[in-house]
This record gives C-alpha cells, structure tokens and sequence, in this order.
C-alpha cells in the first residue's frame, strides 16, 4: 500500500525543489516532474532504510525548517508562489 505524503514545491536557482512535510526528504530536478520523481525514489530508499535498519531517524519537518527552505534565496519578501500538494511515495 502507498503512503500518502504532504510536499511543498517551488522554483529555486532555476531548478524545481520539493521537500516532504512528514519527513524533511528532499528532491530536485529541472522540470516539476523531475523534482517530484527523485522525491518520490528518496522516499522509497528512506521506507527501505527503515525496513533494513530499523533505527533510521525521520521526523516532519519543524516550522523553523520549514521557513528556511521558503525563504532559501530570498533576501527580502516576494511574491513567489510555493505549491502544496499530495504525492503517493
């Protein structure tokens, strides 16, 4: 059975960067679709690690962490636009 997970995209350097809510995971890619594809494989070597080691730490993603990677080069407010959505790993 697939997890659901909570993702925030957004366009960063020219690169598209996603970061998993529930496990601080991170992707990147060029396209969109890229990003959320190497989210999505980071995922599953995280869930196999799991099964594998058992102790592997994971934890959601603080407020403060989650501040950080909006504001990632960014000097002073924007009108960037982030994007929230939900991604089966």
């Amino acid at each position: 059975m697939k997890t659901l997970y909570t993702v925030v995209v957004r366009q960063a350097g020219g690169k598209w960067v996603t970061l998993c809510l529930e496990n601080g995971v991170v992707g990147q890619g060029v396209s969109r679709e890229e990003a959320i594809q190497r989210l999505r494989e980071a995922i599953a070597s995280l869930e196999e690690a799991v099964k594998v080691e058992g102790d592997v730490y994971s934890a959601p993603v603080s407020i403060r962490e989650l501040h950080e990677f909006l504001t990632y080069e960014v000097d002073q407010p924007t009108d960037e636009r982030y994007e929230l959505c939900a991604v089966y790993g």
